[in-house]
C-alpha cells in the first residue's frame, strides 16, 4: 500500500523550500522503498530550487543519502529488506552503447523508479537526480541502491551519493593521479577538498590547493594539500608552476566550473598534463583560447560526470578504506541538523560556512 511521509520540496523557482506530506507509492517491479537514515544538503539541490537543472517543479529535494531498504518489488534482486544501502543517481542499465562497449560508469540511460511519488493532491513530485531523500523514505530503482558495510555511519557514507565520489572519482578514476605525480586543485569546497582527499590516496607527492577563501584553504590543508595558494593576493598559474619546478603540475582538477578558472587550470598543468573540470558550468558561459595553445601543449583535457564513478565498484571500497581510517570522509560532516533546517543549511552553504550540512533522521 502507499504511505504519507515527510518531505522537503521546492514548489517554485526561488522560493524557500517547504516540509510536506508526500505520498510513496507501491514500489513497481525493480523499484525498491528506502527508509533514510542521513541525506547531505548540497549544491545540486539548491540548483534545483533556483531553476538551474530544468522547470519540472515541484521538487523533492536530496540526493546524498544512505538508508535502509524496506520494501522492494516483485523483480528485484539486487537488494533485500534490511540492506543498508548508499543510493546513487548512476544506475547502469547494461544495455546502452557505452555499458556494452565496457564503460558503464557512462550509461547513457541511468535508471530510476517507474511510479511517481506525489503530493496528497496527486500532484506529481521530480526527485532531485532521480533519488529525492530529503524525506523520511523515498522510492528508487533497485540498481540506485549499492550495499555497503552496515556498521558505516550513514550520515558520513551516504556523501559518497555525490559531492564526495565526485571529488574523488575526478582525481583517481578521470585525473588517473598515480604516485609521485603532482596535483592541483582550484576550487576548494566540497567537491575540490574531495579531490584532494582522493588525490592524497592514490599517492601524489605534491597537491596544491587553490581558493580565495582562506577557510577553505585550511580545510583543504586538513585533506592533505601540501601547499596552499590564496588567489586573492597571488597569480595561481605562476604559483603552481613555482612549487612545481616551473614545469606545471601533472593533474590539474577544476572544480569551480569557470572560464576563468578553467584557463588557470589549462596553464597550469605540465606539457602533455591532464586538466579535469568536474566543477559545473552554466549553460551561458563560453571559453576562447588560441588553437594552437590546445596543441602545442598536449596532454589531455577531460570532463569529469560523478566522478565517472561505477557505484558498485567505488563505494564499497570507499566505505571500507574510511572504515580502515586511510580516507577521512567524516571531516566532509560540519554539522548534523533536522529535515526542516534545509533552508537554514542552504544559507550556510552560500556563506562558505560548511563543507557539508548533513539532515540526519
Amino acid at each position: 500500500m502507499s504511505e504519507t511521509v515527510r518531505g522537503v520540496i521546492a514548489r517554485t523557482v526561488g522560493s524557500p523550500v517547504e516540509l510536506v506530506d508526500i505520498v510513496i507509492p507501491d514500489p513497481g517491479p525493480h523499484d525498491v522503498v528506502v527508509r533514510v537514515q542521513a541525506c547531505g544538503v548540497c549544491h545540486t539541490d539548491l540548483h534545483y530550487r533556483e531553476g538551474g537543472i530544468n522547470d519540472e517543479f515541484p521538487f523533492l529535494l536530496g540526493h546524498e543519502a544512505a538508508g535502509v531498504v524496506e520494501t522492494v518489488g516483485e523483480a528485484v534482486t539486487h537488494v533485500t529488506p534490511g540492506d543498508f544501502v548508499v543510493l546513487n543517481w548512476r544506475a547502469v542499465c547494461g544495455e546502452c552503447r557505452a555499458c556494452k562497449r565496457g564503460r558503464p560508469w557512462y550509461c547513457f540511460d541511468s535508471r530510476n523508479a517507474s511510479r511517481k511519488m506525489t503530493l496528497p493532491d496527486g500532484t506529481e513530485l521530480s526527485p532531485a537526480l532521480g533519488i529525492g531523500a530529503f524525506a523520511d523514505k523515498t522510492l528508487v530503482h533497485e540498481g540506485q541502491c549499492t550495499k555497503v558495510d552496515p556498521e558505516a555511519d550513514p550520515a558520513v557514507v551516504g556523501l559518497l551519493g555525490c559531492g564526495v565520489m565526485a571529488g574523488i572519482g575526478a582525481a583517481v578514476n578521470t585525473g588517473g593521479v598515480s604516485r609521485g605525480d603532482t596535483v592541483a586543485v582550484i576550487g576548494c569546497g566540497g567537491v575540490g577538498d574531495a579531490a584532494i582527499a582522493g588525490a592524497k590516496l592514490a599517492g601524489a607527492r605534491t597537491i596544491i590547493a587553490v581558493d580565495r577563501d582562506p577557510g577553505k584553504l585550511r580545510w583543504a590543508t586538513d585533506f592533505g594539500a601540501t601547499h596552499t595558494v590564496d588567489a586573492n593576493t597571488e597569480d595561481a598559474v605562476e604559483r603552481i608552476r613555482e612549487i612545481t619546478g616551473d614545469f606545471g603540475a601533472d593533474v590539474v582538477i577544476e572544480a569551480v566550473g569557470r572560464p576563468e578558472t578553467w584557463k588557470q587550470a589549462f596553464y597550469a598543468r605540465d606539457l602533455a598534463g591532464t586538466v579535469v573540470l568536474v566543477g559545473v558550468p552554466t549553460p551561458d558561459m563560453t571559453i576562447e583560447m588560441p588553437l594552437i595553445d590546445l596543441f602545442s601543449r598536449g596532454g589531455a583535457l577531460k570532463s569529469s560526470w560523478y566522478g565517472d564513478c561505477l557505484p558498485e565498484r567505488d563505494f564499497p571500497m570507499l566505505v571500507e578504506l574510511y572504515r580502515q581510517g586511510r580516507l577521512p570522509l567524516e571531516k566532509f560532516v560540519t554539522e548534523r541538523i533536522a529535515l526542516d533546517q534545509v533552508e537554514k543549511a542552504f544559507t550556510a552553504m552560500h556563506a562558505g560556512e560548511v563543507l557539508r550540512s548533513v539532515v540526519v533522521w
